[in-house]
């Protein structure tokens, strides 16, 4: 995976896991597309600005900063698909009735 790919991707899970904190699976994700960055593209730290209509990362790699910027659309877009579906959405029980 080239290294523009791997932080779009890690992008947006991370939007969609800041957005749904209990969600184990896009903590996950994050960590795997993480680890992509890391291992196989050496980058040290990533820094995001949410800008009006785009994501802007700054990042370090071997030592130099970088920088890409993302539409913010497409950035927010499996968050979108993710709620739009009714199976992300369970329910839990609440305190059971009184009486």
């Amino acid at each position: 995976m080239n290294l523009r790919d791997a932080l779009f991707n890690w992008l947006q899970i991370k939007v969609v896991w800041e957005a749904r904190p209990q969600d184990r699976s896009a903590e996950e994700t994050t960590g795997f597309f993480g680890r992509i960055l890391t291992e196989d593209h050496g980058v040290e730290e990533i820094q995001v600005q949410r800008e009006n209509d785009h994501y802007r990362l700054i990042y370090r790699q071997k030592g130099e900063e970088q920088q890409l910027q993302f539409d913010r659309e497409q950035v927010e877009n499996l968050l979108l698909q993710i709620e739009a579906e009714p199976k992300y959405h369970r329910s839990f029980p609440c305190d059971p009735p009184q009486g």
